[in-house]
């Protein structure tokens, strides 16, 4: 999710960057840079720090497994099981 206090302290700090001459309209103009940035925001394939972390550790708990399924087989087929990879 798009943490919208963000959003508008972006909008903010945007607006204020416009020149004196043009501030009338500052908080139409606040508010435009906030949708433009929401609707491109929006677009973006973007995940939550949380949904990260989490698929992180699923992709570590697989790889332990893997890692583990490799040295099973090496010790049934005999052959000396290879060191793991860093990663």
């Amino acid at each position: 999710m798009i943490d919208l206090a963000q959003l508008d302290e972006l909008a903010r700090r945007l607006s204020s960057l416009v020149p004196p001459g043009l501030r009338e309209g500052r908080e139409e103009l606040q508010q435009n840079f906030k949708s433009v940035l929401q609707a491109g925001l929006g677009k973006l394939d973007l995940v939550t720090r949380e949904e990260f972390e989490v698929q992180r550790a699923v992709l570590a708990r697989t790889r332990e497994k893997l890692e583990a399924l490799e040295r099973d087989l090496a010790a049934l087929g005999g052959e000396a099981p290879k060191p793991p990879q860093q990663h």
